[in-house]
């Protein structure tokens, strides 16, 4: 981007823009649109809001413009600043807004899972009891106090009378025997 240089306003330059004048109309937008894009880069997150936070506000200050809304046209750099920075709060506010359901919308009983659900989980239940089921007693015994009856590690290592760090072989030796049978069961 080349260096911007200052421009100061006056009565002639903002009723050549309101009177639709090509060259007034494309040093405007050249220079309040370099002006915006680095303004805006900082507060927006993608090109495509900040192009559109841009056109929103030339929209905007060419409307009031052409409605007589500025006192003094020396003040065309402030209101073009001020209109900019309504619409980028105006895009936060959106951005923060949620749409309320429609009137119609049913809400699923969270109390009791879908049909497709309780049926998936029913069959995975049967793999897994016969997958658990195909398994040493041993295994069978580790892998249901741990993840099923939740017990406590110390006590399962008294129980068989092992340590800590044979705990985690023997855990998981069974978890692959497990995970082996599982996918058997899956795909079998």
């Amino acid at each position: 981007m080349a260096r911007l240089q200052f421009h100061e306003f006056d009565k002639a330059y903002v009723d050549r823009l309101v009177a639709g004048d090509p060259e007034t109309e494309r040093h405007f937008t050249r220079y309040f649109g370099d002006l915006m894009t680095l303004k805006l880069r900082s507060r927006l997150r993608s090109p495509a809001a900040i192009e559109d936070a841009k056109q929103e506000t030339f929209v905007r200050v060419l409307t009031s413009l052409k409605r007589k809304r500025l006192a003094t046209p020396e003040t065309l750099g402030a209101f073009v600043n001020s209109t900019c920075n309504n619409v980028v709060f105006e895009l936060y506010r959106s951005g923060a807004r949620t749409s309320p359901l429609p009137e119609a919308y049913d809400e699923a009983d969270e109390r009791k899972p879908p049909a497709d659900a309780a049926i998936l989980a029913s069959e995975q239940q049967g793999i897994v009891k016969a997958a658990l089921d195909g398994l040493p007693e041993k295994d069978r015994d580790l892998l249901r106090w741990l993840f099923f009856e939740e017990r406590d590690k110390d006590e399962i290592c008294r129980t068989l009378n092992i340590d800590r760090g044979y705990l985690r072989v023997l855990l998981h030796r069974a978890k692959t025997r497990f995970r082996e049978r599982f996918t058997d069961q899956r795909t079998g």
